[in-house]
């Protein structure tokens, strides 16, 4: 199994490279700002996910029902004839 996504707490780390601070009350000493790195689905290790799961012995690959509202209904991906 492999990692599809991730999300790191990077603290300050970040903020000091882009210089992004922030005043916690109006006459306050800016602060950097903490920040998150995170990624929603790495396309490739995501694509291959779904073929090591759905890849049918004829090549086929099944669409997984949660993205076939997103693939117009399709339910299988066939090899063009």
């Amino acid at each position: 199994y492999r990692e599809i996504s991730s999300c790191s707490n990077c603290t300050d780390f970040q903020a000091r490279r882009g210089s992004l601070r922030y005043r916690p009350e109006p006459r306050a000493k800016p602060r950097f700002l903490h920040t998150l790195n995170g990624s929603g689905l790495a396309v490739g290790r995501t694509l291959v996910a779904i073929l090591e799961n759905y890849q049918q012995a004829d090549g086929s690959v099944i669409v997984p029902e949660a993205l076939r509202p997103y693939m117009d209904g399709l339910e299988r991906i066939t090899r063009p004839s």
